[in-house]
């Protein structure tokens, strides 16, 4: 089968076209015929060697990158059920959706409802699932509160903004062009905030009155996470689910008690998707919610598998829209 595969550690030039063996699903496995692969930072991170140490998201070489996809169910191994061949399928996070086909847990599985189309559904999985868990988890969002959300108009940034709302939330948003701005507001954002024409920790505390925000949620990572901590209120929390201005390295517990005994966590999501129970939650939630139109999807450019490497220089540009995938 064609793959999309990884020999050494790099940037995207090292992103290579390669023939490989089609996967025979084990037991407890099933063989995945694949429509889409999602493009997400993740992929970028194991590309680049920065997960190389990681033990939650292993990286041996060569390897397929790629951790979220959909098609259709072809092929059982012992011991699933639930399952039938031809059923429409996605799931994430599972290394090896860069490819035609992938060998996937059974648990990880979902079934895709009639109404959703493939590619929202894959759109809806590592980045549906990180924007449910931040929302609904890690930090459970309430009528009152307000969180602040960088890269409003990114895919993850697009759905927190939604599934804020949804909640009840009020949400404070960051991007980085006029245009973003527009797409923030149309997910739902109450304020924007242009970060390269403004101090966005200053206009955070003007926003809420000096208090600062319940919640940070920050993906931009080394250039916005002091900022973030100190626009907290006391005893806030600021998220930090991502890096794409880099990886944070160090915070210094003091800062923590001098930002007002605020709280910081870097979470993965894989554990919050732990469970087979969790991985059905949240996709029930997400499917429910976009088939009843309150959760948009916005696929911003799909590339072919072979043009891999390109999406991952658009991500990396920070000039997304919304969703990247791979039409396989």
């Amino acid at each position: 089968m064609r793959t999309i595969s990884v020999p050494r550690f790099g940037g995207p030039e090292v992103l290579e076209a390669m023939d490989r063996p089609q996967p025979v699903p084990g037991a407890g496995e099933v063989l995945v015929k694949l429509e889409y692969a999602g493009i997400n930072f993740i992929d970028v991170y194991m590309r680049s060697g920065f997960y190389a140490k990681s033990h939650t998201y292993q990286t041996p070489l060569p390897m397929t990158i790629g951790m979220e996809g959909g098609g259709t169910v072809a092929g059982l191994g012992d011991g699933v059920t639930g399952l039938a061949v031809g059923d429409r399928v996605s799931y994430a996070p599972f290394r090896g959706a860069y490819a035609e086909y992938a060998a996937v847990p059974a648990w990880r599985l979902v079934k895709v409802p009639a109404t959703v189309p493939m590619d929202a559904a894959v759109a809806l999985m590592l980045q549906g699932y990180t924007a449910h868990y931040l929302s609904h988890a890690c930090f459970p969002l309430a009528a009152g509160q307000t969180c602040l959300v960088h890269a409003g108009a990114g895919g993850v940034g697009q759905l927190l903004i939604q599934l804020a709302k949804i909640r009840g939330a009020t949400v404070i948003a960051t991007v980085g062009a006029p245009d973003k701005a527009a797409i923030a507001k149309a997910r739902g954002a109450d304020h924007v905030i242009l970060y390269r024409d403004v101090d966005f920790r200053e206009a955070v505390m003007r926003i809420t009155d000096g208090a600062g925000v319940h919640v940070v949620y920050d993906a931009v990572g080394k250039d916005t996470i002091a900022k973030s901590i100190r626009s907290l209120r006391k005893r806030g929390l600021c998220v930090n689910y991502g890096g794409a201005s880099g990886l944070v390295q160090a915070v210094e517990p003091l800062e923590l008690a001098e930002a007002g005994s605020v709280f910081f966590t870097r979470p993965h999501l894989a554990d919050y998707i732990a469970t087979r129970e969790e991985v059905q939650a949240r996709a029930d939630d997400l499917f429910r919610y976009y088939g009843e139109g309150r959760l948009e999807v916005a696929i911003d450019r799909m590339y072919p598998l072979a043009s891999a490497a390109d999406a991952h220089r658009h991500l990396e540009a920070r000039g997304t829209r919304g969703k990247l995938l791979l039409e396989i």
